[in-house]
């Protein structure tokens, strides 16, 4: 049993690709759009994977007009969802709920129509399929209001719409802009019948003028429209890296900033949660988001930076009193890379293995874990090469993972960060939708992932699909 659910794993409509969006490269798309069906009435519908919380007012979509705005973000606290109009002159909405969960695809949509009578009825907002009633700011927009939104006005995709600031950091995919019609989230999505999970599904009816449909499937043109209007945005910052297979369909793993130790508190997370530079107390490396007590599973670490306590590995989780991953849990399986405070090699519960033919690992190096847990073996390799002499495929020379204590919770974790007392790792993770450039590409047997070698005989990049059958 995974620690999120495969959700988004059903078979049916797919969704290849989102856009991931960092804000320490002020990644944005734009656009000024044209002369809409009805200025007064619009639907937007998209995915989203936020990966940082308690950030300040990060903007998911907006417009701008004269200094005021129209805009869906996160608010001031950078989790409840917000809905502003003329820079809440004309109506500010915030949701009770808040969306913390970084391991999560959300679906959100926003329809307006200010030509309704009744106050509540000119914006709805939704999440994963059900109205959102509930606000803790809750003003709407004067009947017949003229939105800056769906207007002959610049419009934005990830940072605030007539600032250079308040970026999102995340994922969106799968994203509908639909002039004149103030739709449900049916015309979108649906519930699974075997799951009941709320899941995407294709839209089926016209657009308007200023009505556009986002897929991020052109790695050279990532803003471009699939409606037929060809309402393309611009792409800011963005490249063909910030293409990613991490959906609404097939949730990828990330590192879990959420994950309650101290290093993760004090570690600089970015790229999607898949960039660490670690930092905090000693031996608390930050696990991913999706945790696995089956299956054979395979994961790539580019090593951004040389650092004497950088380290990479796999983890046990053992309930502790204070929450924390580390060190004095059991179960742990490492590549120490440096030389800062021990011997390079791999370590087991603080113990080394072994530190033969390992040496340490530079800078632009690629570390490699290929992990069995149907036979309780992990294999270590680095630049294309399992070490000593070690075959993930067919079982040969590998490091054995002890037996769970009953203080275990039964999963093990991908794992980066440090595993010493000084200088921490800088790491990029590749879980199967890398953020630094892939110079081979590697899938896995299914087609999943995108990896810079080749994954071995049997094991699986780290996503929802996969668990659903493997995990």
């Amino acid at each position: 049993m995974p620690l999120i659910l495969a959700s988004n794993s059903a078979s049916g409509y797919n969704v290849a690709n989102s856009l991931r969006f960092n804000s320490g490269s002020s990644d944005y798309l734009n656009r000024t759009l044209s002369t809409p069906t009805n200025n007064k009435i619009y639907t937007w519908s998209g995915w989203i994977k936020k990966t940082k919380n308690d950030e300040v007012a990060p903007n998911i979509f907006g417009a701008h007009s004269g200094g005021l705005r129209d805009c869906i973000r996160f608010d001031g606290g950078g989790n409840a969802l917000q809905m502003i109009f003329n820079e809440v002159g004309s109506g500010n909405l915030v949701t009770t709920q808040l969306l913390r969960d970084v391991s999560a695809w959300y679906h959100i949509v926003v329809a307006v129509d200010t030509t309704q009578a009744t106050s509540t009825n000119r914006v709805k907002i939704y999440l994963n399929g059900t109205q959102i009633t509930s606000f803790s700011t809750s003003s709407y927009p004067a009947q017949n209001y003229t939105n800056i939104l769906n207007a002959a006005n610049p419009h934005v995709f990830g940072k605030n719409a007539d600032l250079s600031n308040e970026f999102f950091n995340g994922y969106i995919a799968e994203t509908y802009f639909i002039d004149g019609q103030q739709l449900t989230p049916s015309s979108f999505g649906e519930t699974d019948t075997l799951t009941e999970i709320w899941k995407p599904k294709a839209y089926v009816g016209t657009f308007g003028n200023n009505g556009f449909y986002l897929q991020f499937k052109n790695s050279a043109a990532l803003g471009t429209d699939s409606s037929g209007n060809g309402n393309t945005f611009t792409v800011n910052n963005l490249t063909s890296v910030d293409q990613s297979t991490d959906t609404c369909t097939n949730n990828f793993s990330t590192l879990n900033n959420l994950a309650g130790s101290s290093q993760a508190a004090a570690s600089t997370f970015s790229e999607g949660n898949l960039k660490i530079v670690a930092a905090g107390s000693n031996y608390r490396p930050t696990p991913s988001t999706i945790g696995v007590s089956a299956g054979k599973w395979y994961a790539e670490f580019l090593l951004n930076a040389a650092a004497g306590d950088a380290g990479f590995g796999i983890m046990g989780n053992q309930g502790t009193a204070d929450g924390n991953w580390g060190g004095n849990l059991l179960n742990n399986y490492w590549w120490y890379c440096g030389t800062n405070a021990g011997t390079p090699g791999v370590y087991s519960n603080n113990s080394l293995i072994t530190n033969g033919g390992i040496g340490t690992m530079t800078t632009n190096d690629i570390g490699m874990i290929a992990m069995d847990l149907d036979n309780n073996r992990v294999y270590f390799g680095k630049n294309g090469t399992f070490l000593n002499s070690s075959n993930p495929a067919n079982g040969t020379n590998p490091y054995p993972i002890t037996a769970a204590t009953s203080t275990e919770l039964g999963f093990y974790f991908f794992t980066a960060g440090d595993w010493g007392g000084g200088t921490r790792g800088n790491w990029s993770t590749n879980f199967g939708s890398p953020p630094f450039t892939i110079a081979s590409g590697n899938a896995d047997a299914n087609g999943y992932g995108n990896f810079e070698y080749a994954v071995p005989a049997g094991y699986y990049s780290l996503n929802t699909k996969n668990l659903a059958t493997y995990g």
